[in-house]
């Protein structure tokens, strides 16, 4: 029996329980001193810019694809298992084209993207209109629509990870800090290896400890004297509600023009149910909040995310929300959409996404000198998209190892 202790419950700790428990011979805990999708996954927008992204090649096209792959069939897979509706907009992503975008360059993505089996449509000026009316600004000429791409709830998603994984025998503990990794060195090597993780309620004994803790890596990382530099990026987002929807409601792709997202939470296909873990909501989706769990029934209105700022420490290495740059993400979005004008804000969030300095997000591999320490960790941005890849390498470093 193989023991592997995964720490942080957001979705990379998540998805890699999942897809590890499904595996015979492996004892598996999760821990976390939060629940599940507290940090920077419950703050996510979910938008999964895999076809419709300017990565055409190696390993950065290859991860993508792979995750949305995979997706395809695990949304579904865990829908069946959990009972849990996974909110997920199949209406796809519209990229606002302007003046100064090359559009030589997109048509070329355009080629390449049909010679990878992906489909990526130019949309003029006037057929944009047609299908998108809401999108009224002069400065727009077009836009790259991709169907294939998505946006999913983050929060729910992780959920139904965490269930399933729970489902397939995986032990949860949630609300429990891992105050150290305790190591040793192996016999004839400088190598050493993690045997326990040392929490506030004892020792857990594990063969593999895989950490996938966001910012909190560094503090983990840092008791095995490998300590990773992790800096925080504020995002901010906000909720607007409409009395209808903007556009054609039936057809509500995620807009996203100059790293602006506008995020339609009314075309989810399965609606939003009832679960173990999830009380009853509206046809809308929920915000990364916890739901208000009294109103349980269906609202002809619309709701929209907008976000979402990136926002760097200042020198003394704080991050501190800016009042003024959500107020201009806000206001971009209702140039490229006026009608969001119209609209009631009724929730604002921010979250801090774990991003690397000195090497590329995210990390996935070893921990040096460590035979047993793997990381996932560190994903920026593409913590959502780039779930499901990160699973798949993490397993086959430990199952190529032994």
């Amino acid at each position: 029996m193989i023991r592997i202790g995964i720490i942080g419950s957001g979705i990379i700790g998540g998805i890699i329980a999942y897809e590890l428990s499904k595996i015979e011979g492996i004892h598996i805990t999760l821990i976390d001193e939060k629940m599940p999708a507290s940090g920077s996954t419950g703050a996510a927008l979910g938008v999964l810019m895999g076809a419709i992204s300017h990565k055409t090649k190696g390993k950065a096209w290859q991860m993508r694809e792979n995750s949305i792959r995979r997706y395809q069939k695990l949304i579904p897979e865990l829908e069946e298992m959990t009972g849990i509706p996974i909110p997920v907009n199949h209406d796809g992503i519209l990229q606002l084209l302007f003046p100064e975008n090359d559009l030589e360059k997109l048509e070329k993505l355009i080629a390449i993207r049909a010679n990878q089996g992906w489909n990526l449509e130019f949309l003029s000026s006037d057929i944009l209109k047609d299908k998108c009316p809401h999108v009224e600004n002069s400065d727009v000429v077009g836009g790259i629509y991709s169907p294939e791409d998505c946006q999913i709830n983050p929060t729910i998603l992780t959920e139904a990870l965490v269930k399933a994984a729970s489902i397939n025998g995986v032990e949860c503990k949630f609300g429990l800090k891992v105050e150290n990794l305790l190591s040793m060195p192996v016999p004839g090597s400088e190598i050493r290896r993690c045997y326990s993780l040392e929490t506030g309620d004892g020792i857990i004994e594990v063969d593999w400890a895989i950490v996938s803790a966001g910012l909190g890596s560094t503090h983990l990382t840092k008791s095995l004297g490998k300590p990773l530099d992790i800096r925080p990026v504020l995002g901010q987002a906000l909720r607007l509600k409409l009395d209808k929807p903007m556009g054609h409601k039936e057809f509500q792709p995620v807009i996203t023009g100059n790293d602006v997202h506008i995020v339609p939470l009314l075309n989810s296909e399965s609606g939003i149910g009832n679960s173990e873990l999830l009380p009853k909501f509206t046809k809308s989706s929920p915000s990364p909040e916890t739901p208000n769990t009294s109103d349980t029934t269906e609202t002809p209105s619309a709701e929209y995310w907008i976000g979402a700022t990136v926002e760097f420490p200042n020198d003394a290495g704080e991050v501190v929300a800016d009042a003024v740059l959500l107020d201009k993400v806000k206001q971009e979005a209702m140039e490229f959409c006026p009608a969001l004008a119209n609209g009631k804000i009724i929730h604002s969030w921010l979250g801090k996404r774990p991003r690397p300095e000195g090497q590329p997000a995210p990390i996935i591999r070893k921990l040096p000198d460590y035979e047993n320490v793997l990381l996932a960790t560190g994903h920026y941005r593409n913590g959502i998209l780039l779930a499901p890849v990160t699973a798949q390498i993490i397993s086959d470093i430990i199952f190529d190892y032994n």
